[in-house]
């Protein structure tokens, strides 16, 4: 996989914790150069761009709302102006907000979920297009979520709808994009310990139960996401698009 990745230029969104920094450290010792896009995270993203520069790779940190369009354009204008193009775009940026059943939900909520999970991923895909375009072979893979599979635990309703419309969105954009030599994939995880996502909407008692019905008898941890990530980046001149990649330790097994 090193020799696939060595030298190609990667972004990633929200790239600075959880899963997020996890796909940015496993990107980088695969010798890949490294856009990392945060909001908040920027002590975590400096250190990955230092991480970077000691093995001799190009790396930048990048602040930006990527639901705003503006700052969405100018994440990926900085990146090809820096690393000098792009390769494989990873949308991880996303966010639970808060558990709201529907009857507790109000307009302005729905629509920030909405934003911060979807309309942010279709900015940046919309400003990467063009500079994946220039390469024989491009990749995207978007974080999707078992939510988005099966419906989520109570009041994540906003979250799993958001997160189905990615599966969609990801078999779409495979076939409009497949012409232009880039494939398009996604990953849903499951229960993902360790991470803020978790450890802030997720009790200890729900992690248990939920822990105890997988079959192979533990949560995941981001590793084991960021894996499947690189392997379906690097497979950018591969057979492999408009698929999602499940990994959820056999939950959900359709």
């Amino acid at each position: 996989m090193k020799n696939k990745l060595s030298g190609k230029n990667v972004l990633i969104t929200a790239g600075a914790q959880g899963i997020g920094e996890a796909i940015t450290r496993h990107f980088i010792d695969n010798g890949a150069n490294v856009a990392i896009h945060y909001f908040s995270s920027s002590n975590t993203a400096d250190e990955l761009v230092i991480y970077a520069q000691k093995k001799g790779l190009k790396a930048l940190a990048i602040k930006g709302d990527l639901t705003n369009e503006a700052d969405a354009n100018h994440v990926v204008q900085e990146t090809v102006n820096t690393l000098g193009g792009l390769d494989i775009l990873i949308n991880n940026a996303g966010s639970l907000v808060a558990r709201k059943m529907l009857g507790e939900m109000d307009l302005e909520f729905w629509q920030r979920v909405m934003d911060i999970n979807l309309t942010s991923m279709m900015f940046v895909t919309r400003a990467a297009i063009t500079h994946l375009a220039k390469n024989d072979t491009s990749s995207i893979v978007n974080l999707a979520s078992l939510a988005g599979r099966k419906g989520g635990h109570p009041g994540s309703l906003a979250y799993a709808t958001s997160k189905g419309a990615i599966l969609t969105f990801t078999r779409a954009l495979s076939a409009e994009l497949g012409p232009k030599g880039i494939r398009v994939n996604a990953v849903a995880p499951g229960l993902i310990l360790g991470t803020s996502f978790h450890n802030t909407h997720t009790t200890k008692e729900s992690a248990a139960a939920t822990t105890a019905g997988i079959p192979i008898k533990r949560a995941g941890n981001a590793n084991d996401v960021a894996r499947a990530v690189v392997y379906l980046g690097s497979e950018y001149d591969g057979f492999i698009t408009g698929a999602t990649l499940d990994i959820n330790g056999g939950v959900y097994n359709m």
